[in-house]
């Protein structure tokens, strides 16, 4: 049996995990923060992106 070749399927297998979720939090994030009708979360992610620099209106 070759161990290299399981562990580096396994690594790639996590890094597609990883990836997959980065862009679910992504996603939730702009969805969620980005268009809430919540005026509290709504001025919070206004107030970051202004903070970072990024042009948001």
């Amino acid at each position: 049996m070759n161990t290299t070749t399981i562990l580096g399927g396994a690594s790639a297998q996590s890094r597609t995990m990883q990836l997959a979720m980065a862009m679910l939090l992504g996603l939730f994030v702009v969805g969620f923060v980005g268009f809430s009708h919540m005026e509290a979360v709504h001025n919070a992610g206004h107030d970051y992106r202004h903070s970072m620099n990024f042009p948001c209106h």
